[in-house]
């Protein structure tokens, strides 16, 4: 098979929306067999509190995710803002691999870091306060200890704190920090960075500093699966930024 690689972020499927979770699943049919790999670079779901939550969109995902593994694609997982508590049980159901919060893709003729995104959002203090405690090991085992129901009810009330916050929120604040995304691609070494979370789909141009003068580098955004299905399509080195009617 061709070296054949797609990337996508944020489909935040829940029960509200069948429209993304019909799209996603002829997305999936649609390139079996027919990729190397595919990489989910988080928020797959709108709201995740814990693999032991086995709801019928979760079954459905984890099933249409296995069979596209089994006609020959590699999958890998990266946990999200909106699904950070995704664990090793569900990423073995789909036949995938759970991946940490930074990889580096590698191939022969291309490599670039992966990341979810918010981390990138420095600027939202609110929002990397919140960030820190629910990624602090200990608060996610004591959250996954309680009732299922109690932390349904602390997603609900988490979302519409979120939703709320955002409405007051300028466009600057929760975008990326242009300094942390230059920090963040001199640290790995990398000059392709690909990511989400912002729903700003778009190719930025990255000018780093370097001892032999400016190093050209590129920001790479997915784009969320609302209006429009948003995908990377990496073919040996050439990078393409697509997207399709949701709806067609």
């Amino acid at each position: 098979m061709p070296s054949r690689i797609l990337l996508i972020s944020d489909l935040h499927l829940e029960d509200s929306r069948p429209d993304i979770t019909n799209a996603f699943f002829e997305f999936l049919q649609s390139n079996s067999g027919n990729c190397t790999s595919l990489y989910i670079l988080g928020d797959l779901f709108e709201v995740w509190i814990g693999d032991d939550n086995h709801t019928e969109l979760s079954q459905s995902v984890a099933a249409a995710l296995r069979d596209f593994a089994s006609a020959g694609s590699s999958i890998y997982i990266m946990r999200g803002n909106r699904d950070f508590l995704l664990g090793e049980e569900f990423a073995k159901q789909c036949n995938a691999l759970l991946l940490n919060e930074r990889f580096v893709l590698k191939t022969d003729d291309f490599s670039a870091l992966l990341i979810h995104g918010d981390q990138l959002c420095i600027d939202d203090l609110e929002y990397m306060e919140f960030r820190n405690m629910v990624r602090n090991t200990h608060w996610q085992k004591d959250f996954l200890a309680k009732p299922l129901s109690e932390r349904s009810t602390f997603a609900g009330s988490a979302r519409q704190q979120s939703k709320q916050a955002t409405e007051s929120k300028s466009n600057e604040i929760m975008d990326v920090n242009q300094a942390e995304v230059e920090k963040t691609l001199r640290a790995s070494g990398e000059i392709v960075l690909i990511h989400g979370h912002t729903h700003r789909p778009a190719i930025h141009q990255v000018e780093l500093g370097g001892n032999t003068g400016p190093l050209k580098a590129r920001r790479v955004v997915l784009g969320d699966w609302d209006e429009s299905l948003w995908f990377i399509e990496i073919c040996d080195d050439q990078l393409n930024l697509l997207n399709q009617p949701l709806n067609p």
